[in-house]
């Protein structure tokens, strides 16, 4: 995996945030959404896989990987790609969706109905961490997307996905451990939780929870020959706790600079055939 591009490319998807990217007429424009535990992220690339636009909303729609808010999924979806639809002054039609790893038939389906509510054709299903390696192009190794609700995983070998895996326990279980020691709510503790400058102090206090994260990998990549962990997630943008997975894993660990972005954006790369 090449780091730098791989931040290169994020830090071009968060300019994109802000600012559309200016596209000709009638050029093809593919579109990732990320049905995430606290965030709706829909990403636009070119048929280059440029990053052109991107809207996000936090929302508690989905939980474990599961919509149990069907009306309000598609509530944001429409709105979040009715914005971008006028920032970019066009229509956008094809769509890409991923789901943890192991998402059932007809959860998959809720997936896919949430999307098409907002008029897209959803044109390809793929678990995350798969979606993530289209940003990543990791050859050897295991992707690990920690989202807020799962910590999901796909072990590669020779660039093919070999073993999927999926387990509830995320970055909603980091707030709710700070909920309960600082004796607050669960929204002010999803908010010291995203705070850089609280991240140091917090850290000490959610270890057992990474801790039980880097468990959960140790038991789906127990006699696999897997050298390397590519951390992604919103859950990852917690600084340091790449280090606790290194130590109980005693492999060697890699997270890009902002590791919320790559799943999204990698959706949105297979919906473009760029993968």
């Amino acid at each position: 995996m090449d780091i730098e591009a791989v931040d290169s490319l994020i830090a071009e998807l968060e300019s994109r945030i802000a600012e559309p990217a200016n596209i000709a007429p009638g050029e093809p424009l593919y579109v990732g959404v990320d049905l995430g535990t606290a965030y709706i992220v829909v990403v636009v690339v070119d048929a280059e896989g440029m990053p052109v636009a991107c809207a996000l909303e936090f929302a508690q729609v989905v939980r474990d990987g599961l919509v149990v808010d069907y009306s309000g999924a598609t509530r944001i979806v429409r709105r979040l790609v009715a914005q971008l639809e006028e920032r970019l002054g066009r229509k956008l039609e094809k769509a890409a969706i991923a789901v943890p790893p192991g998402t059932g038939e007809r959860e998959c389906a809720t997936h896919s109905h949430v999307v098409e509510s907002a008029e897209l054709e959803v044109v390809s299903v793929l678990d995350e961490p798969t979606a993530a390696n289209a940003v990543l192009h990791v050859e050897n190794g295991v992707i690990v997307d920690i989202g807020g609700g799962t910590t999901g995983l796909s072990v590669l070998r020779d660039g093919k996905v070999v073993y999927v895996a999926d387990e509830p326990t995320g970055g909603t279980h980091l707030s709710l451990v700070l909920a309960g020691n600082y004796g607050i709510s669960f929204e002010e503790a999803e908010e010291i939780k995203k705070d850089p400058a609280r991240q140091k102090e917090i850290l000490p206090v959610v270890k057992p929870v990474v801790e039980k994260m880097a468990a959960i990998i140790n038991s789906h990549i127990r006699g696999r020959d897997v050298e390397e962990i590519f951390l992604v997630g919103g859950t990852c943008c917690l600084k340091g706790m790449e280090a606790i997975i290194a130590k109980e894993t005693g492999k060697k660990v890699c997270k890009p600079a902002n590791p919320f972005l790559v799943t999204p954006l990698g959706i949105a790369l297979n919906c473009a055939g760029r993968v």
